[in-house]
Parts: structure tokens; C-alpha cells; sequence
């Protein structure tokens, strides 16, 4: 069975931080975005192994939105 799920990346001096929103305490990172993005995969699909099929549908029933602001600063 195959699920959608969401996931942030974030980039630093040091690689790419990874999390889903969805599944408290759900993250990884990598050194590239694809190691990265391997990682999280393998840790959602842990997380999700611990969790009944109720619980997994209502943990990902959310609509993520982002975007990409610009704010005054000073």
C-alpha cells in the first residue's frame, strides 16, 4: 500500500534537516537532499509501522500548505 505524506527540508551549512509535520517526532537529515529524502522515507515508513490503520488515517487526513514570505525586519 502506498501513502502520501508530507515532508519539510530545510538546508544548512551542514546538509538538510527533513521532518514531517504530520508525525510528531518524525525526522531525519543527510548530508545531500537525496540522502536526505531516502532517510525520511525509511523513517516514515517506521513510524508508520507502529501505528493502526484508524490512527494512520487520521494522522495524514491534514492539508499541509507552505509558502515563501517576505517580512520587514528592524
Amino acid at each position: 500500500m502506498s501513502i502520501k505524506v508530507n515532508v519539510v527540508f530545510s538546508r544548512d551549512d551542514d546538509g538538510y534537516y527533513v521532518f514531517c509535520p504530520e508525525l510528531p517526532g518524525c525526522h531525519s537529515q543527510g548530508d545531500t537532499f537525496e540522502e536526505a529524502r531516502i532517510n525520511i522515507k525509511e523513517a516514515v515508513e517506521l513510524y508508520l509501522e507502529t501505528m493502526t490503520k484508524e490512527e494512520i488515517d487520521k494522522a495524514l487526513g491534514k492539508e499541509l500548505i507552505t509558502t515563501t514570505m517576505e517580512v520587514e525586519v528592524g
